[in-house]
C-alpha cells in the first residue's frame, strides 16, 4: 500500500488523515510529509493497542519511533469511558449524528409482543456453519411470546432455514438504526458495531460471542449489567466458538432473564446517556483540524 499512499498524499495534500486501526501505510507515509493522522477505533481500546504491539517490529523497520508516534496520535472512539478505559495519550470520544429512523413494516400481523432483533453481523453468513447458527437461534426464540427479526446478510440463502415459526421474520439486511428504535432486546454475536450501537440506543443485550473481539465485548456487556453473555466452553479455544442446537436452551434462558428484569434496560439507558454526552463527529473534526 505504500506506493499508492505516497501518490495519494502527493496528489491530494490532505490536511488530516483518519485511519483505520490496522491501516499502517498512512502512518508510515504521512508524518514525514507534515500530514497529521488520527486513528478511528473499531474495537475496544485494549484490542487496538494490542494490534499495535503485535505489529510493532514491522512498523519500527519503516521508521524508528513509529510505534510511539501511533500511541501518541489522537485516538477517536465512540465507546464510553466507563466501559472502555483507553491507554492512548489523546483519546477523543464522539457520538454519531442523530438520524430520524424509519418505521419497520408490520411483519407480525399487528402483534405488540416484545421485539427481539437477532443478528450475527456480516461475517457469520459467509461461514459453512451459518445455517446451524441461525437454526439454533431460531429454535431458542420460536416458542417465546415475542416478535423476532433475524437478519442473515446478503450472502446467505434463507431457504436453507426451512419453515419458520410464525413469530420469526427473516431479512437479508435492515438498517440497524431503524430496528433499534423499535426493539426491546438485541440478541447478537458481540461485534463492536452491534454491541455499542445497541448500547447507544439504550437497549439491553444477550451476547453469544463467535470469534475475535466479541468475547471481550461480551464481557463488557455483562460487567456493566446491560445484558447477559453466554460464556463459551471453558475447555475450548476462545479465539473461535461454534454455536449449535445445544445452545438453544441457554439462549432461551438468557432472553427470559433479560426481558424479565428492568435492571438490564436501566443500565443500558445509563450507558446511552453517557454516550450521548460525547462530542459530535463534526465537533471532533473541527477540533482536530484546528490543532493543526
Amino acid at each position: 500500500m505504500l506506493p499508492a499512499m505516497r501518490q495519494v498524499c502527493a496528489e491530494w495534500s490532505p490536511d488530516l488523515i483518519l485511519r483505520d486501526p490496522c491501516e499502517y501505510a498512512s502512518a508510515v507515509v504521512a508524518p514525514p510529509l507534515g500530514i497529521p493522522t488520527a486513528q478511528v477505533a473499531i474495537s475496544l481500546a485494549a484490542a487496538e493497542a494490542g494490534s499495535i504491539a503485535v505489529a510493532a517490529p514491522a512498523l519500527e523497520e519503516h521508521r524508528p519511533g513509529l510505534v510511539e508516534e501511533l500511541r501518541a496520535t489522537p485516538y477517536l472512539t465512540r465507546f464510553p469511558t466507563s466501559l472502555d478505559p483507553s491507554p492512548f495519550v489523546t483519546t477523543v470520544r464522539f457520538r454519531e449524528p442523530e438520524v430520524a429512523p424509519q418505521p419497520l413494516p408490520d411483519w407480525w400481523d399487528g402483534s405488540t409482543a416484545p421485539l427481539i432483533y437477532l443478528t450475527f453481523g456480516t461475517v457469520v453468513s459467509h461461514l459453512s456453519s451459518a445455517a446451524v447458527v441461525y437454526l439454533a437461534a431460531i429454535e431458542a426464540v420460536g416458542g417465546l411470546d415475542v416478535r423476532v427479526l433475524l437478519t442473515v446478510g446478503r450472502h446467505f440463502d434463507p431457504s436453507q432455514l426451512g419453515p419458520l415459526p410464525t413469530n420469526v421474520h427473516v431479512e437479508a439486511w435492515v438498517d440497524q438504526l431503524d430496528v433499534l428504535h423499535q426493539a426491546d432486546l438485541v440478541v447478537c454475536h458481540g461485534g463492536s458495531g452491534t454491541v455499542f450501537g445497541t448500547l447507544a440506543g439504550g437497549l439491553p443485550l444477550v451476547v453469544m460471542p463467535v470469534f475475535g473481539d466479541q468475547f471481550d465485548n461480551g464481557r463488557v456487556v455483562a460487567a456493566c449489567g446491560a445484558g447477559v453473555t453466554l460464556a463459551p466452553d471453558p475447555s475450548g479455544d476462545e479465539s473461535r466458538r461454534v454455536i449449535d442446537e445445544g445452545d438453544a436452551g441457554r439462549i432461551t434462558a438468557a432472553i427470559a432473564t433479560v426481558l424479565g428484569s428492568v435492571s438490564y434496560g436501566t443500565r443500558a439507558q445509563a450507558v446511552a446517556t453517557e454516550m450521548r454526552a460525547a462530542s459530535t463527529i463534526d465537533e471532533v473534526l473541527e477540533e482536530l483540524l484546528w490543532r493543526q
